[in-house]
């Protein structure tokens, strides 16, 4: 277990990571709260929202406050798998004799914006989507590995569907998290617009480095989760599942497909990392019902029925997780 002070100065600097990237970023709490999780868990996240939200700079200022290096891809229909990659050159030495050597595509950086995922090829995705995986990438026969901590940020635009290719669940499901990224409050919107009349940027500070994320990654591992907790999990994946022993009444009624056992896993894993930004060694109820929409709502999948009715993933699963009791 983690000894306080270990913890106390753990919480004391994700405050301050989350304090500089608020000098940028206006609101959107949860999405930032959301990446941040993720990012301590070892995990991916997958950001969906309309155009303007602030996606795109959310990653690059999480990149300068953690000091990582940071590369975006733009996913178009003609993007290849080497794009992302890397592909074997052809370099020609001083004495005439050539060689082939690899050379590193944008994948091959801590944090990796991979902007509106669903407008490439699913050829192309499944490359991102395997070095997500495996955190290796092979070419030829060298397999090369991705230099931790590595986090890849997609997004996906809600409008605009024509010429998309939607992800597959088996893909999506490689995600820890999708989080819904929604419009700022007036309150929200007006400070933005202060910020785009002031002449000066706000000049961001490096917080933590590569070495300390990685040490709070180890922190994040040591947090207890009791076994009626970790029985709550588990009680909420199943309750996912339809024709199960444990399901819902309306996971039967409108889902069709439930959380995998990777659902479980992610909901311990990101209840771990928020019971530690709220100044805790120990995961509550409350934080696995915290985290659960973000990490359940792309792994379940509604049936005709759902669709008739105007149920979404995130009607059932309020419903689901307010349902399923736990002692925290």
């Amino acid at each position: 277990m983690p000894e306080s002070v270990e913890i106390s100065q753990a919480v004391a600097r994700l405050d301050l990571v989350r304090r500089e990237i608020g000098k940028v970023i206006v609101g959107q709490q949860n999405v930032v709260d959301g990446v941040i999780i993720c990012l301590l868990a070892g995990g991916h996240v997958l950001l969906e929202g309309v155009p303007g939200l602030g996606k795109t700079t959310l990653l690059r200022t999480l990149s300068r406050v953690l000091h990582l290096r940071y590369s975006r891809i733009q996913f178009t229909p003609d993007l290849m798998p080497a794009d992302i990659i890397g592909s074997m050159v052809i370099e020609t030495e001083p004495g005439g004799a050539k060689t082939l050597r690899f050379q590193p595509g944008p994948i091959f950086s801590h944090l990796v914006l991979a902007d509106e995922i669903n407008r490439a090829t699913p050829k192309t995705q499944s490359a991102l989507l395997e070095a997500m995986q495996e955190r290796t990438v092979t070419s030829g026969t060298t397999t090369h590995e991705l230099e931790r901590p590595f986090l890849v940020m997609a997004t996906q635009n809600p409008i605009e569907m024509e010429g998309t290719y939607p992800l597959p669940e088996a893909q999506l499901d490689r995600f820890l998290m999708k989080i819904l990224v929604e419009y700022p409050s007036r309150e929200e919107l007006s400070r933005i617009v202060e910020r785009t009349l002031a002449r000066d940027e706000p000049e961001l500070s490096q917080m933590i480095n590569r070495d300390e994320i990685l040490e709070l990654r180890n922190i994040c591992r040591e947090v207890v989760i009791a076994p009626h907790v970790q029985d709550f999990a588990v009680s909420l994946v199943m309750a996912t599942q339809p024709g199960t022993e444990g399901a819902h009444a309306l996971a039967n009624k409108y889902i069709r497909y439930g959380a995998s056992p990777r659902g479980a896993q992610a909901l311990v894993e990101c209840g771990r990392v928020h019971a530690l930004m709220n100044g805790r060694y120990h995961v509550a109820g409350d934080d696995l019902r915290t985290v659960a929409p973000a990490v359940l709502r792309h792994r379940v999948i509604l049936n005709f029925d759902a669709h008739a009715d105007g149920q979404t993933p995130e009607t059932v699963l309020q419903e689901i997780i307010s349902s399923v009791g736990s002692k925290s």
